[in-house]
């Protein structure tokens, strides 16, 4: 196995040669065979072991095996000791889901702080078709079939081609001991059903199942390339706009695909939402009718539907402004005032007023039903929310909107219009000019 190992490395992973590697061991047998692959080939590592103190004496005769066992390969060995099931209590975790959670945030902290550059785990084949099988059972999409990814940003498993059988091979050739976690013997936890009473009947059926599996997982990865093209082609078409607000798509877009219920779920699933029919019922809906996940929204804005994730308030903070001859610094943005001599091109993030008609202090808020102010460029007076709703801002864009007053007037619907009664003119003698740096 070490050959091939070796062999495994050099082509899949050549450039954990020259990495500084932090290998996670349990003690089990996966990871003490990857611990001893790694040591055979002079590799670069310190070891990892989390004490999640769950199984009593038998925790604490693990954290010490792998103590002995960084001394005996002369490797650094970091221990980390939790307590898992009051972590579980408070975030309303299952425990298995607690640990994993505990287990990787401390290894990435380590990895952090210590300059390690990849984290390794011992996963193996039995282990991706283990996954596999639960996330079927749970009723996955194809992400969930298409495996243990091999590289997963600074994680790397390098034992994914080989078998449980192939390892317990390996390790008994080397006359190496490894501690058996008791808690792998029970089977009600899903994963055990299945390694224990699920899988030797399929290996029994099939007894190159692991091959046939590695196969299909092939083939199943190759679809998502595919799919993941398609997304990509569609999202180019249909993103239209992003900024701090959301990202807004055109609904045509998804109505031009043959499965637009597809492309809905592809799209959006990582922003938590479940209820895919409403979501697909947006493309027809009235303008202003929402979908939420937990931490997003999806609105139907005319003809595009707009994503944004869910704030919990809208902001209510008045910025009072007591002179002209600074930088303020705002929630959104910076407001540099400056004296110029002329009136330059104007955009929507300055403008130019006639300093002599502004009244002190300025107020800088959000802006408020029942606003109105004189658009520049316009005629007569125009409520605030009338003239955003004929920009045909969506409800989002809405929320970002502050105005800058002088007193009670209106002097600038920032970032969008300028007030009439500000501008400058021909007998105006002092020029102020106000910039928004967001």
């Amino acid at each position: 196995m070490l050959e091939l190992f070796r062999n495994h490395l050099t082509i899949k992973f050549p450039v954990l040669y020259e990495s500084r590697l932090l290998l996670a061991v349990s003690g089990g047998m996966d990871s003490v065979a990857l611990t001893h692959l790694c040591a055979q080939l002079e590799l670069n590592f310190a070891l990892a072991h989390c004490n999640f103190n769950l199984r009593g004496e038998e925790s604490d005769a693990d954290e010490s095996f792998v103590l002995e066992l960084g001394e005996n390969l002369n490797v650094e060995v970091y221990v980390e000791s939790f307590d898992t099931l009051n972590y579980a209590k408070q975030q309303k975790l299952s425990t298995q889901m607690a640990a994993r959670e505990l287990r990787y945030n401390w290894f990435q902290d380590l990895a952090e702080s210590l300059n390690f550059d990849y984290i390794l785990t011992a996963h193996h084949a039995d282990d991706q078709l283990e996954t596999f099988l639960i996330n079927f059972l749970r009723g996955t999409g194809l992400d969930g079939l298409t495996g243990i990814p091999e590289f997963n940003d600074n994680i790397a498993r390098p034992l994914l081609p080989f078998s449980r059988q192939d390892i317990e091979d390996y390790l008994k050739n080397a006359n190496v001991l490894w501690r058996e976690d008791s808690s792998n013997i029970s089977t009600k936890y899903l994963r055990n059903k299945l390694r224990h009473e699920v899988v030797p009947i399929l290996k029994d059926i099939n007894p190159q199942l692991l091959d046939s599996f590695k196969s299909t997982l092939s083939h199943l990865n190759d679809v998502a390339d595919i799919v993941d093209e398609s997304l990509n082609a569609v999202a180019k078409r249909a993103i239209v706009d992003m900024d701090e607000t959301g990202i807004s798509y055109k609904i045509s877009e998804f109505k031009k695909v043959n499965n637009p219920h597809a492309y809905l779920y592809y799209m959006f699933k990582d922003f938590g939402f479940t209820a895919w029919d409403d979501i697909l019922d947006l493309l027809d809906a009235q303008s202003g009718k929402q979908v939420f996940s937990e931490t997003h929204v999806l609105l139907k804005h005319r003809e595009l539907l707009v994503l944004s994730e869910i704030r919990d308030e809208k902001p209510t903070e008045t910025i009072k402004i007591q002179n002209v001859d600074a930088a303020i610094s705002t929630p959104i943005g910076t407001l540099i005032f400056e004296t110029v001599q002329q009136v330059k091109e104007t955009m929507n993030n300055a403008i130019f007023i006639d300093l002599e008609k502004l009244e002190m202090p300025l107020y800088l808020r959000p802006w408020k039903a029942g606003d109105y102010f004189y658009p520049s460029g316009m005629t007569g007076r125009k409520k605030v929310s009338k003239y955003l709703k004929d920009e045909k801002l969506s409800l989002f864009q809405k929320d970002n909107i502050w105005v800058l007053s002088s007193q009670d007037n209106i002097v600038w619907v920032v970032d969008k219009r300028l007030d009439d009664r500000f501008k400058v003119t021909s007998e105006t003698t002092k020029i102020l000019k106000i910039n928004l740096n967001s």
